[in-house]
């Protein structure tokens, strides 16, 4: 399924809470294949891959309202992407000045890592194991 089949209200959106909407986006589309869908203010963005709908809502937007127990620490939620080869992912995004925030890891499933958006928030680029 490609973003051209999908219609909006068939996408699965997520909301990141990000200090600096335009680094957010330029972190999205430049190194993990997302595009641009709207930025209708600079409180807020909205980027797409496949059938996911992140949502990019900077410190003036209202999603950006605190929420019960809130916390600004970055938790263990994150975006799971899928990519065919992770050793060739981490070169491109090293070589474009990222850092990781875990060393890979695998298991029976595949192998993972972890890198961070601009404002802390987790990404996960996972290969899946040969079948």
């Amino acid at each position: 399924m490609t973003t051209s089949e999908t219609t909006p209200d068939e996408l699965a959106a997520v909301r990141y809470i990000v200090d600096d909407v335009p680094a957010a986006i330029r972190f999205y589309t430049n190194h993990l294949g997302f595009t641009l869908l709207s930025n209708p203010a600079p409180a807020f963005a909205d980027v797409v891959r496949g059938p996911l709908r992140l949502l990019l809502s900077g410190p003036a937007s209202s999603g950006a309202r605190a929420t019960p127990d809130d916390s600004t620490a970055p938790g263990r939620n994150r975006i799971h992407l899928i990519v065919d080869d992770l050793d060739a992912e981490i070169d491109q995004l090293r070589g474009a000045g990222l850092s990781f925030r875990t060393d890979v890891v695998a298991g029976p499933g595949g192998r993972q890592i972890l890198l961070t958006d601009p404002a802390g928030n987790l990404v996960e680029l996972f290969e899946p194991a040969a079948r």
